[in-house]
């Protein structure tokens, strides 16, 4: 199992976080700020508690004069990257509400180094409309990665944070966004445009798929990004979504010959599967093939995911599918004993299902 994410803040880091303040700021008390953070029940502590503890130390120890703090933090924001690095926006997030005039250029520029999609909602829920004018002007930066913060901050339901309910109310003031960067040049732009359309249309399906109709067939890197919006609603199996992408009715499909590797299965390893894939026409034709498991949760209710198989013209009319699918624990995923359900879906059909035991 993968180890968690609070164990990014090592001992290691904090000591790297003062050494570079003591740097740029000679009276920084470096000892004192690390003794703050892993005194203050520091080994309980869990990912974002962690964060919070540290932005907490740096008020403590930095200069009580805002601006000042800020500048200090903006000299030192570049020695870091990744996840570790948002305590840096986090500092702006919590404390700069009352100092936008210093406060968004911070975020401006330390976006750059690790992202300020969590430190910019606050600025959202204080001021909606002035937010979201500085937030068309990043999505025109040079810089990918403050373009992708004028998407990524604004999502309904980014993970990690807290909802901004205003746009899961109505999504209207953020779609002009939206459609400025559906074609930027950077994937890591548009896939922030897909997932927070993907947001939107857990609230709004009509509404998302109203705005991606028009705009399919422009172009290729807007088209991946139009179907990546609306993956939910494909795997929700939506006839409306499945029918704009062209995954029509499946009747002439018939799977048959599905076969496990085995019926009961340990946690930890990996189950195989096939089936077989036929029609009497000419050939299969356009394809969303899926299979989606049922989980037993620790209720013993069960909770079904989907997995795509493939998505793409088939000419031929019979194939044969293998797939694996493995049971080893992840961070994001924890398996129980019981009974265990497969699905095979073909263009949002259900076509065939069996059972497996997962056992401990």
């Amino acid at each position: 199992m993968a180890e968690p994410l609070k164990y990014l803040f090592t001992p290691d880091f904090i000591e790297q976080v003062a050494t570079e303040l003591k740097r740029v700021w000679t009276a920084f008390p470096a000892e004192a700020f690390q003794q703050a953070v892993l005194s203050s029940g520091w080994d309980a502590l869990e990912l974002k508690a962690r964060m919070r503890c540290i932005t907490q130390a740096l008020h403590q120890f930095l200069p009580a004069d805002y601006p000042q703090a800020i500048a200090l933090l903006n000299q030192v924001a570049p020695k870091f990257s990744g996840y570790t690095a948002v305590i840096f926006p986090d500092y702006v997030q919590c404390y700069g509400l009352d100092d936008w005039e210093t406060s968004l250029p911070a975020l401006h520029w330390m976006t750059r180094f690790s992202t300020a999609e969590f430190a910019v909602r606050p600025f959202l829920e204080q001021n909606p409309h002035a937010m979201l004018s500085v937030l068309h002007d990043w999505s025109e930066d040079e810089n990918e990665h403050v373009r992708r913060l004028a998407s990524e901050g604004c999502r309904p339901r980014l993970p990690w944070a807290s909802e901004l309910k205003l746009f899961r109310q109505d999504p209207e003031p953020i779609l002009p966004l939206l459609d400025r960067l559906k074609q930027d040049p950077s994937l890591y732009v548009r896939r922030s445009v897909a997932n927070n359309l993907n947001d939107i249309s857990k609230d709004h399906p009509q509404k998302v798929l109203a705005w991606v109709e028009p705009r399919l067939g422009q172009h290729s890197d807007t088209d991946w990004l139009l179907r990546h919006a609306c993956r939910t609603l494909l795997k929700r199996a939506e006839p409306a979504a499945l029918n704009l992408f062209g995954w029509a009715d499946a009747e002439h499909i018939q799977v048959s010959e599905l076969v496990l590797s085995q019926q009961t299965i340990a946690i930890g390893e990996t189950l195989a599967f096939s089936f077989s894939l036929k029609t009497n026409a000419d050939e299969l034709g356009r394809l969303r093939l899926e299979y989606i498991i049922e989980y037993m949760k620790a209720n013993g209710q069960h909770r079904a995911k989907t997995f795509q198989i493939r998505a793409k013209e088939v000419r031929e009319s019979q194939v044969l599918f293998s797939c694996q699918q493995s049971f080893r624990e992840m961070t994001t995923r924890r398996h129980y004993p019981g009974l265990h359900r497969l699905h095979i879906r073909v263009n949002g059909s259900e076509k065939a299902s069996c059972e497996f035991t997962l056992t401990s």
